[in-house]
């Protein structure tokens, strides 16, 4: 549900948001395109080894920054933490270039991951404040292709300048220092203040007072903008604080009723899911080739998985505004495990074979960033940003699981096909979980209407 009216609505934070979510598709591939170099030689001391704690630890740094980082957006506005992320994340960067050796490598990675763990999550959570009623899973989804967007763009400067490593890190960093001036002076904040140290309740935020001038640009408004009263969107029942003193959002309140379930069967989706993104971005190429395809063959499937994850990602976000999040969202985790089962069987046909990863790249990927639409529905928007840290937090554990599990499978020599019946069971656990998730959440006593048509 918006909490910005349409008269202050620009293209600018669609933009940003989806600028930023290009960097985080930066980081989802950016290792595995230097670490065979870095391998190869041996650069600041790089083995199997230490590649291994390397993308591990990056990853712990993004658990890190979408459980305890992302949730301070319900606390100090989303613009802030958005903008503090990519300077953040911009910055070590370029650190990582300095490193004199894998260790300090990986410390610069880890603290990177925190602020890219973050953007995630507050850019999802603006992009729902900031969206037009009815439109969360095309506002999500859409805002997510940025991710791929980045990482195929990502995989194509690796190809002109690897084995020049460093490039690859001064370009993401430099990157993000471009966009922090535009996210600063072109976003506004999309939540509402609570004004609990001021004595103020609950009314007094369904009640804002009045706006400032409509002639005030968008980019320079550094307050939290107030809603008019008039307006039909000015005070949704999702923005009235838990209770009339005003406190602030936080991960107990996940645990209090009615969110405990839907919380855990989120969580268990986000884990599932994004154990196939990463498992599948880190050993397609490796499962192909255990399946006697080319290496070449490999690396070309990966581009299209990811092409694939474009246009379902576009095409999951309409059919989710149409139909209800939760009936695509199944539909599109169950056609995953479908598609994967049949990767488990060697295609002759060259065309046929790009096909079937295609379509899998269009659902299994979309899988994911429907659970992210589907959480900004359930959840009202004080606990918004909270609630989709955690799912994205609890995702990242699958993110470290998912290449784990298939690299030990690829150690055993049982990667192909077994690897695809791990991913394949992945995503039927997901829609067992998503299953369980009510369509709607119905808040405590006078905190307004269900919650979620979806």
């Amino acid at each position: 549900m918006t909490t910005l009216p349409a008269t202050r609505r620009s293209q600018w934070p669609v933009w940003l948001c989806w600028l930023a979510m290009v960097l985080d598709g930066f980081d989802l591939v950016v290792l595995g395109t230097v670490i065979p170099t870095l391998i190869e030689t041996q650069d600041l001391g790089f083995d199997a080894v230490g590649a291994t704690y390397a993308a591990t630890i990056s990853l712990v740094g993004v658990g890190i920054g979408a459980l305890f980082i992302a949730p301070l957006s319900d606390r100090f506005g989303r613009r802030r933490l958005l903008v503090a992320c990519v300077a953040w994340f911009s910055l070590f960067t370029l650190a990582v270039v300095f490193a004199p050796n894998v260790a300090v490598f990986g410390i610069f990675r880890l603290l990177a991951g925190v602020g890219l763990g973050a953007c995630l999550p507050a850019a999802l959570a603006y992009m729902n404040d900031y969206a037009p009623a009815g439109t969360a899973g095309k506002s999500t989804t859409r805002t997510m292709t940025g991710y791929h967007v980045g990482a195929v763009a990502t995989a194509f400067l690796a190809i002109l300048v690897v084995p020049d490593w460093r490039i690859m890190f001064v370009v993401g960093g430099v990157a993000g220092f471009v966009l922090v001036p535009f996210l600063w002076f072109r976003l506004p904040e999309t939540l509402p203040p609570v004004h609990a140290e001021h004595g103020k309740d609950a009314r007094d935020v369904a009640a804002p007072p009045a706006p400032a001038p409509a002639s005030v640009p968008a980019g320079r408004v550094h307050r939290p903008i107030a809603v008019p009263a008039a307006e039909p969107e000015a005070s949704p029942a999702s923005l009235v604080p838990a209770d009339a003193s005003g406190e602030r959002a936080g991960f107990r309140d996940l645990t209090k009723k009615p969110y405990p379930l839907v919380a855990l069967g989120i969580a268990v989706a986000s884990f599932m899911g994004l154990l196939l993104v990463y498992g599948l971005n880190t050993w397609l190429p490796q499962l192909m080739s255990a399946a006697g395809y080319t290496v070449s063959t490999g690396l070309v499937l990966l581009l299209v998985l990811n092409v694939g994850a474009v246009v379902g990602l576009i095409v999951a976000g309409i059919l989710a505004d149409k139909h209800g999040t939760k009936k695509i969202v199944l539909l599109w985790f169950g056609l995953s495990a479908v598609f994967l089962a049949v990767l488990s069987v060697k295609i002759q046909n060259e065309f046929l074979l790009n096909a079937a990863v295609f379509v899998t790249g269009v659902f299994v990927f979309s899988s994911q960033v429907l659970v992210y639409a589907w959480v900004s529905q359930l959840f009202p928007a004080r606990l918004r940003g909270t609630a989709l840290g955690f799912a994205a937090g609890v995702g990242r554990l699958g993110a470290i699981m998912g290449p784990a599990v298939t690299g030990a499978l690829v150690a055993a020599g049982i990667a192909y096909p077994w690897g695809f019946y791990v991913f394949g069971a992945a995503a039927v656990l997901a829609v067992a979980a998503l299953v369980a998730v009510p369509h709607a959440i119905a808040p405590p006593p006078g905190q307004g209407p269900a919650i979620g048509k979806s």
